[in-house]
């Protein structure tokens, strides 16, 4: 025993130098998720290189050619699936732009290769999952993760932290709970419009309500407007940072209401100009549209659109003789904002709201409860409860809280389009997964591959 011992650790120099360089990696890996317990697995990864009790590689001296071959796929297939989790997880990801709330900054169609290096990645909170699988396996329909175990939230320093300005790929908060039959609207704006009993009573129709941990949820991506201890408000369309106003970049755009003296513009004219066919409106084909006239004021026998513009767009199309009047869409057009049913804001003019940092100690009160219930509930893991005026967190009265993590407020460039914190609320810290350096492939949905699908100007294009 002792002599085939002595012998099996007689390996070449390069095979302890492997032993030892993955060893390292695996527990300075283990002291990072903090879970020890992973450390019995240490002995397989020196077996594998130096005393190879196990036979890892018996299949290399079969004379079996079809065992040899099924082998030699598996080794490879397995090889792949484990480079490909560890980088998709740590490194990067490829991250495909699915709606218009970012143009004229991403278009529907962007690839975008996203760093999770940037802001430091993080270690995921269901560990054993299928590579490229974000929640539900495909043909299957079943989640593409194990539940257990679960690892808390921990994320290593990168070279940078979040700034505003920033395009920022995260986790949907409202994402935790899902109805999977109507997943848009998402589960608390369901509730708040047709009721929690309702969501969870029709479930034929709703479908089953499941919750998704943390890296899970759905991968959205916006610009960073609001940072840790930023105080966020708009004012007409204005975003104002602490009381000064934030430098909107010269894509973001809103949606208006174009009526022209009597012409028609083409599909052409319409393309050249920068609109989508999705998002081009005619609103004299529409029902009901007479009452879309009266409240905006326009004649209703004119030909009138409905167009998302950036500033350089609408300047012109208002040099366009043929057109009469550009008119911006009213706020009322955006419906309610977070928190739902609790406030008199907009989508136009809202807060002002303060962005939580992590230490910091706010005052809870009557008034600002409905802001930040979710986020103490939710993210922080507490319970909270408003009774008669009063403030309950974990079961005791207080009028303070002090946050555990930072938050911060995502956009859309595309206004009067987006699905933003607006609608749902802070970005948690822990939802943060990285940020897109470039586009590497620019797919146009509207047109075939001999007019142009390829948009071959915009590969490698920085996504800022």
């Amino acid at each position: 025993m002792r002599e085939n011992l002595k012998q099996r650790l007689q390996k070449p120099t390069k095979q302890w130098v492997k032993a030892v360089f993955w060893s390292l990696i695996y527990v300075l890996f283990i002291a990072w998720v903090e879970n020890f317990w992973w450390l019995f697995l240490l002995p397989l990864i020196f077996d594998a290189y130096v005393t190879k009790f196990i036979p890892w590689d018996f299949w290399k001296k079969t004379k079996n050619k079809t065992l040899y071959t099924i082998c030699s796929w598996v080794d490879a297939i397995v090889f792949a699936l484990v480079a490909v989790y560890f980088i998709n997880i740590y490194l990067f990801q490829n991250y495909k732009i699915p709606s218009s709330s970012l143009e004229k900054t991403l278009l529907i169609g962007d690839h975008l290769f996203v760093s999770k290096m940037t802001y430091g990645p993080r270690i995921p909170n269901t560990p054993l999952s299928f590579p490229l699988m974000q929640h539900t396996m495909p043909f299957f329909n079943c989640k593409s993760y194990i539940e257990n175990p679960q690892w808390e939230y921990r994320r290593l320093k990168g070279p940078r932290e979040v700034k505003r300005g920033d395009i920022v790929v995260f986790n949907f908060p409202a994402g935790d709970s899902v109805a999977l039959n109507i997943q848009n609207p998402d589960y608390y704006t369901l509730c708040y419009y047709k009721g929690k009993e309702t969501i969870h009573r029709q479930k034929r129709y709703y479908g089953e309500i499941v919750y998704r941990p943390v890296d899970r949820r759905e991968n959205y991506v916006k610009r960073c407007v609001a940072v840790p201890g930023d105080t966020f408000q708009m004012i007409d369309n204005q975003i104002y940072i602490n009381g000064k106003l934030f430098e909107d970049s010269e894509n973001v755009q809103h949606n208006y209401f174009v009526q022209t003296n009597g012409t028609i513009l083409s599909r052409t004219y319409l393309s050249e100009l920068g609109v989508s066919e999705d998002d081009r409106v005619f609103l004299n084909t529409l029902q009901n549209a007479s009452e879309y006239f009266t409240e905006i004021g326009l004649d209703e026998k004119l030909p009138t659109y409905h167009l998302p513009l950036t500033e350089k767009m609408k300047e012109k199309l208002s040099k366009n003789p043929s057109i009469k009047s550009i008119i911006v869409e009213p706020s009322f057009f955006g419906g309610e904002v977070y928190p739902l049913g609790k406030n008199n804001w907009s989508r136009d003019t809202y807060g002002p709201i303060y962005m939580p940092r992590r230490g910091d100690t706010l005052k809870i009160t009557a008034e600002n409860y409905a802001v930040y219930e979710r986020v103490i509930r939710n993210y922080e893991k507490c319970s909270i409860a408003l009774i008669d005026d009063e403030i309950y967190i974990d079961g005791e009265k207080t009028d303070t809280y002090t946050f555990k993590m930072d938050y911060f407020w995502m956009m859309g460039d595309n206004r009067h389009k987006s699905s933003d914190s607006r609608y749902w609320g802070f970005v948690p810290e822990d939802h943060i997964v990285g940020t897109p350096l470039f586009i590497w492939l620019s797919l146009d949905k509207d047109k075939t591959i001999i007019n142009g699908k390829i948009r071959w100007e915009r590969f490698f294009k920085s996504a800022e």
